[in-house]
Order: structure tokens, then C-alpha cells, then sequence
């Protein structure tokens, strides 16, 4: 019998912007905002907050403690949700915020090992379909894989396959709904170039996706599903969004649902023994010093380091990693900080069945869960274990 499949993921990754402008090679830094309109100025507003950044910061400084806990679970794969345009494409599309960093500063994602980018996402054309070659060009000569966008609709729409040796093939697919404010105008087509977008029907979205994940698919395939949904703030999932998850995994046979958009984490649910992540919050942004929303402590990053038994697709395990972006790098929070992200998730996760989080070694949270909606199965308690 294979030894699990172990995977990293996270929620949105926004290298750009501010971010970009620390490093060796930064794009232009003019933005079209409101609110500024330079680049310059959300670096400035960090240091105001939390002190001095490097310049120019090497490319693994803004994966700061992350590293450690990369070498230390060793994922199989590595997957993250690239919400930047990478591109020096001066062709902006008009909605107020847009995020891109240069090709020469995306190397970055080479020193955290990311195997992955979800780019179904509501930033991924923020420089038009110019900017969204460039994203994809630049990720082929890195060798990252990518899902959710793509030259047409039938590339956007593929996953990325990854052959885990002596264990198994994991599928990934991206999609992003227009309820994370993805436009429909950047769904992919025949002819152009474009992401997979939902359509708002929840029955056209659910048949959409179980006919994609069912064209590539093989007998053992773990699939992940990278879905980019719903609005940045907030802890509500609506009983509509449970029945969409469910039905994916009923019908679609998914083994994890990685679910963003939130800038903060969200309840977790463990549905017939497959993960469903509702928000995996914001991992690396430039947001610091922008006041707003400070309830959510959405500087408060989460790794998710999930088990999964490859011959079934069903959930062994899940540990998480709380992390804190202070100088646009990943640092370790306080004890504090690890018990309020702690008892917030547990409390989130309640409302959702009642799987619990418990706080692990050396800061680590662990999920426990009820195997009650396995079919077939009796009801018995589930523990994640260090990875």
C-alpha cells in the first residue's frame, strides 16, 4: 500500500505591488488607485507599522519562516494561489486595484519550491490578456505548473498533473466564481486567452465541473479543487456553499476543496472524509499599515499541510502552521496570537459539524474530526498527527 500524499497549500499569494517594489527587479511602480498612486507608498505605509524592509530583499526574504516549515513536513506538492499578474504590461484593466510583478522578480516562487499556481482568480488580468501571457509564459520558463487559466478555454480549463512517485497522480483545477469579483469578461474562450470562470447557476456551475474533472481523471487520481469565491471579509458560509462543496464531492469525487478569496481563514468541514477548506485566507500581502477590518486579523497567515490516503482520496490528517506578515516576510506569531487564530477557527468550524482544533507542538494547530458522514462507517473520532 503508497505512503499518503502530502500536500502544502495556502490562500492568495500577492507578490505584487508593494511587495515587487522590494525586490531586485520591480515593475514600474505607478498604480491607476484611488487610494495612492504609487507602488512606493504601500511599502512606505509597511515600514510606518512594523519598521525598515531590505532593499533590494533577496528573493526567499518574503517567505521568511515558511521555509523552516517547508523543510520540515516536506509536501510531495506544493501548491499556492497566485493572485498576481506576472508582467511588465502597462495595459491596466480599469477596476480600481491591480496587482502585477516583474517575470525578472518572480523567481521568488522558485525559492519557496512552489510546484503550483492556482490562477483562476479576480487579479490574474488585472494588465489585460498581454499581462496574463506573460504570467504564463514566465511560469513555463520556471517550470511551475499552473491550472485555471490558460491560451484558450479548453487549456484554462485542464489541470495540472503531477506524478508523485510510489504514490500516485494528483490532479489540480482552478476556477474562480464571479462572486470574488472575477469578471466574466476574462472567461477564457475558443480563440482567447482567459481563466475558467463559474457561472452564477450553482446547478451549471456543478455539471460544468463534474464534466472537467471527469475528461482527464483516472481511477486513485487525487483531485484538488482551487476555487476562488465569495467576498474578502467575513466568516458566514451559506448553506448554498456547503451544498455546492457536498455535491462536488458527492458527484465530482473531489478529495479536497482549497477554497480563497477571504483575507482571513475560514471554517473548515470534513464532508465523507474529503477536506473543505471555505477560506484558506490571505498567505503574503502588501496590506500592512491600511487600517480597516483589524476584527479579522487577517495579518495572520495559515499553512495547511494536508494528508491524503492515495488509493481512497480520503483525509488522514491536517496540521496547520500559523505565520504573520509583518515587513512583507512570513514570521512567526506570538503564543498568543497561535491560541486567538486557534479558538477563532475552532469556534468557525463548530458551526460547520464540529470538527476541532487543537493546538499541537511547537505552535501547531491540528484538526480532529467526527468519520460520521462516511458512508458505511461508524462513527469514530479522527486526529491529525505531526507531520
Amino acid at each position: 500500500m503508497p505512503s499518503s500524499i502530502r500536500l502544502f497549500l495556502c490562500g492568495d499569494v500577492m507578490a505584487g505591488r508593494g511587495i515587487d517594489q522590494i525586490l531586485f527587479h520591480p515593475c514600474n511602480p505607478r498604480l491607476y488607485e484611488s487610494y495612492v498612486a504609487s507602488a512606493e507608498d504601500y511599502v512606505r505605509l509597511a515600514e510606518d507599522a512594523n519598521g525598515p524592509i531590505p532593499r533590494p530583499a533577496p528573493p526567499d526574504y518574503i517567505w521568511g519562516a515558511a521555509l523552516e516549515e517547508l523543510e520540515r513536513a516536506r509536501p510531495d506538492l506544493r501548491l499556492i494561489n497566485l493572485e498576481t499578474s506576472i508582467t511588465r504590461s502597462e495595459t491596466y484593466f480599469p477596476k480600481g486595484i491591480n496587482y502585477r510583478m516583474s517575470p525578472e522578480n518572480a523567481g521568488c516562487l522558485l525559492s519557496a519550491g512552489v510546484d503550483c499556481c492556482a490562477l483562476a482568480n479576480n487579479h490574474v488580468l488585472d494588465w489585460g490578456r498581454a499581462g496574463l501571457l506573460d504570467t504564463l509564459e514566465t511560469l513555463e520558463r520556471l517550470n511551475i505548473k499552473s491550472a485555471g487559466a490558460g491560451r484558450s478555454r479548453a487549456e484554462a480549463w485542464a489541470p495540472a498533473v503531477f506524478d508523485i512517485p510510489g504514490k500516485g497522480r494528483v490532479l489540480i483545477y482552478s476556477c474562480a466564481s464571479v462572486t470574488s469579483g472575477a469578471p466574466r469578461s476574462w472567461a477564457a474562450t475558443p480563440e482567447a486567452a482567459g481563466i475558467a470562470v463559474l457561472p452564477s447557476s450553482t446547478e451549471r456551475s456543478v455539471s460544468l465541473l463534474v464534466d472537467a474533472l471527469s475528461r482527464d481523471r483516472r481511477e486513485n487520481d487525487v483531485v484538488v479543487l482551487s476555487l476562488h469565491w465569495g467576498p474578502n471579509w467575513g466568516y458566514d458560509v451559506s448553506e448554498d456553499e456547503r451544498r455546492f462543496a457536498h455535491r462536488l464531492i458527492d458527484e465530482a469525487r473531489i478529495s479536497v476543496l482549497h477554497c480563497h478569496s477571504s483575507h482571513h481563514p475560514k471554517g473548515i468541514e470534513v464532508y465523507h472524509n474529503r477536506l473543505i477548506l471555505y477560506g484558506c485566507g490571505d498567505f503574503l500581502n502588501d496590506y500592512e499599515g491600511i487600517s480597516g477590518y483589524e476584527e479579522f486579523r487577517g495579518d495572520l497567515s495559515l499553512m495547511y499541510f494536508v494528508e491524503i490516503e492515495p488509493t481512497s482520496g480520503d483525509l488522514i490528517a491536517l496540521e496547520m502552521t500559523p505565520l504573520q506578515i509583518r515587513r512583507f516576510r512570513l514570521n512567526r506569531p506570538s503564543s498568543l496570537d497561535v491560541e486567538w487564530r486557534r479558538r477563532t477557527l475552532d469556534r468557525e468550524n463548530r458551526k460547520l459539524g464540529g470538527a476541532t482544533i487543537e493546538l499541537g507542538a511547537s505552535g501547531r494547530l491540528a484538526l480532529a474530526w467526527n468519520d460520521e458522514h462516511v458512508r458505511g462507517v461508524a462513527p469514530s473520532t479522527r486526529s491529525a498527527t505531526s507531520l
